[in-house]
């Protein structure tokens, strides 16, 4: 798009690489690269400060909305009670019973499944070997699931998911508007399925710009591709960011944060909408995004001058070298280098969790579930696995008595 190529295999140095991509990108203005974005339909967008982007159709339009909308899809089905917990063990989970199929890759969706599966729900994650995704993610999000490989295009892998679909309670969908619906399990068909079988759905939509449910006539750009380091560029915590780090100018944030936050709030929304089929019965559609997120976000206002000041004085000098063109693995890597240093207690053996996984092979540690529910636990009842890793069944789901005792 820009006239290099797919793959040059003489290119190995970082900074030749951004100098290589940086000396392209200036040769087009930012309208040329929008109109190339568009006609490619490529993920790109213009680095705008917070005024900039709320002065946009797009912006205006994100700012009317709350960070995540949960709206009834139809109200004949009855309510769907959740499962009683009768032990006394201190195993029960609110969740129980309850069947999530996650249609998602990275991190903002895979993060709802993740956080539904910690209170105890069976989170089937579905993926497709001609889809990529990134493995490091995997090793975390994957945390409490099973994963399955399915084609929807395929009759056979259809009819798969439709057996599963039946006795389905939750969808996660966290690609692009539409690309679900076009394959036939959108929120008006799951009505109609809901309907018919007598149960209502929750259908929680994640993607990077929001407003999907407006209209592209209010929100313009709600079927732009896009993921986290976008939504921030757009949006402007970017240039919050290289505001902290004393430059005037943006710099990516490090950590997958945006990504996370929006995950928290998928989480939010999908138990609030199984709250409400419990108690109204009918079927419910929550809907947020990276931008939304973003904009909640930055709606919090910054640390006082004072604050910023004693954390630049803390934190390692290299990160401070940081600039627009370094890459979010850059970033990130300094970044939690620094925070290592300083905040060694946020690493600590009691907060995390370590169990073997049979998927990956290896011990893997990850963080225990910071919310805690009294009466219930909170926590996964298996390690991470890779995706594709299960048959698409909801029969017979280990759990290993290691994580749940720990």
């Amino acid at each position: 798009m820009i006239g290099l190529p797919a793959f040059n295999p003489e290119l190995q140095g970082y900074s030749e690489c951004i100098k290589t991509i940086e000396t392209a990108m200036k040769r087009f203005s930012v309208r040329e690269l929008e109109e190339m974005n568009r006609k490619e339909g490529q993920a790109g967008v213009p680095v705008l400060k917070k005024e900039q982007f709320l002065n946009t159709p797009h912006g205006k339009a994100l700012e009317q909305l709350p960070p995540l909308t949960i709206k009834s899809v139809e109200s004949v089905t009855p309510p769907a009670p959740f499962e009683s917990q009768h032990t006394s063990s201190g195993t029960e989970q609110c969740l129980s019973g309850i069947r999530v199929l996650e249609l998602c890759r990275v991190i903002a969706g895979p993060t709802i499944g993740r956080s539904l599966a910690a209170h105890g729900a069976s989170v089937l994650k579905v993926t497709s070997s001609t889809l990529p995704d990134v493995p490091f993610f995997q090793v975390d999000v994957n945390t409490g699931k099973h994963t399955t490989s399915l084609h929807l295009k395929d009759p056979e892998d259809r009819a798969t998911f439709e057996s599963l679909l039946a006795s389905a309670d939750v969808i996660l969908d966290g690609y692009r508007p539409g690309v679900v619906d076009r394959l036939g399990y959108g929120p008006e068909k799951l009505a109609s399925i809901a309907t018919k079988r007598g149960k209502g759905f929750v259908y929680v939509a994640e993607d990077c710009f929001g407003g999907s449910d407006l209209g592209v006539a209010k929100a313009e750009w709600a079927g732009r591709p896009g993921w986290q380091q976008i939504a921030d560029c757009v949006t402007g915590v970017a240039w919050e960011q290289g505001h902290f780090m004393g430059l005037d100018a943006p710099v990516v944030p490090p950590f997958p944060m945006s990504d996370y936050g929006t995950g928290a709030l998928g989480a939010v929304g999908a138990m609030a909408g199984l709250y409400r089929r419990a108690t109204e019965g009918g079927s419910w559609v929550c809907r947020t995004s990276l931008c939304q997120y973003d904009i909640f976000l930055l709606s919090l206002g910054a640390y006082s001058p004072e604050v910023q000041a004693r954390l630049r004085k803390t934190h390692d000098p290299a990160f401070f070298d940081l600039r627009h063109h370094d890459s979010v693995d850059e970033v990130s890597k300094r970044a939690l280098r620094s925070v290592r240093r300083v905040h060694p207690e946020l690493f600590a053996e009691d907060l995390m969790h370590t169990a073997w996984s049979e998927g990956f092979d290896a011990e893997i540690r990850w963080p225990r579930e910071v919310v805690r529910v009294e009466g219930l636990r909170v926590g996964h009842n298996r390690a991470s696995r890779p995706n594709g890793a299960d048959a698409p069944s909801w029969e017979d789901w280990e759990v290993q008595d290691d994580i749940v005792r720990a």
